[in-house]
């Protein structure tokens, strides 16, 4: 059992509410996985910038100071790139004025032994292992500004306790994807998706969804039809929600064995996997709740 809150927010007037309300939720939700947690905040002002790729690094000890961060990667991109490195919480945020794959490279030089766990313009991850409330309040996240947010408390059941066990898993550029359930053939797509030269970071399955969304997305599927090839290819049961710079879905598998419920209003569309965790939001009597239907895929974009 794992808890999902995840909002996107239509409204600008409401982005510097982002943090604060998406805390709300996650508070909701904590009984449903105590183990650790993890967040993916969009266009959120100190920690991405426009024009600028940020990679977001698991753990605030990568045994080189920031300022060592900063010049080895500056060392490795053009003199213009303005490159930065900085900790927010448990996190380690890099950022420079370069493409994202050049960025990866340049880090990956620098720190070897770091494990990337956000990448692209508009997105930065945090996880860790602890209690999820202590876990928003080390990274700070009441006080964010943003477009979108995504949170997950999980309870492990297939892997160990670990941050690079938690949720969001992101793989590709701006693209997070939260996952409560399990996916039974996950061990199958995983060996095939290695097959076509994919590289994994951790053991769980919910890296093996993000893996195949990515790897969908970039053969040119939409968001809508990536997540419906996902549930040709993967078993189990499960509720997804995946979160790109501009857009929010939410799946079910054709059971819909595990829970979900959305309310959108003009303002916002919020997801959680209880209603209580929707019902301090904003408006929120005036919203059309529903819970989605079994395997179809629910998508918004902003």
């Amino acid at each position: 059992m794992c808890g999902i809150a995840a909002l996107q927010l239509r409204n600008p007037s409401l982005h510097p509410q982002m943090g604060s309300l998406l805390s709300s939720m996650l508070c909701q939700i904590v009984d449903r996985g105590p183990d650790s947690a993890g967040l993916a905040v969009y266009n959120t002002p100190g920690l991405v910038s426009p024009g600028t790729s940020t990679l977001s690094l698991l753990g605030k000890d990568q045994g080189m100071t920031t300022a060592a961060i900063t010049a080895g990667v500056a060392a490795l991109l053009p003199a213009d790139s303005a490159a930065a490195a900085r900790v927010v919480g448990d996190t380690t945020l890099v950022s420079a004025a370069v493409g994202t794959d050049l960025l990866v490279k340049a880090v990956s030089e620098t720190l070897p032994a770091a494990t990337i766990i956000g990448r692209g313009e508009h997105v930065a991850v945090m996880k860790s292992v602890g209690h999820p409330m202590e876990i928003a309040a080390e990274h700070g996240l009441e006080a964010m500004a943003g477009s979108q947010g995504l949170s997950h408390t999980r309870m492990a059941t297939e892997s160990a306790v670990t941050a690079g066990g938690s949720h969001p898993f992101s793989v590709a550029d701006d693209l997070c994807l939260v996952h409560n359930g399990s996916f039974s053939n996950h061990a199958t797509v995983r060996r095939e998706l290695k097959r076509e030269g994919v590289v994994f970071d951790s053991e769980n399955d919910t890296e093996v969804g993000a893996r195949y969304v990515a790897s969908r997305l970039k053969q040119g599927d939409t968001l809508e039809e990536a997540l419906v090839n996902l549930g040709k290819v993967l078993d189990g049961f499960y509720t997804l929600v995946v979160t790109t710079a501009d857009s929010m879905a939410v799946v079910r598998d054709p059971i819909a064995c595990k829970p979900a419920i959305i309310a959108e209003t003009d303002d916002y569309v919020a997801m959680a996997s209880e209603y209580r965790a929707l019902a301090g939001l904003p408006g929120i009597n005036n919203a059309r709740i529903f819970e989605p239907e079994p395997g179809k895929v629910y998508t918004w974009s902003l």
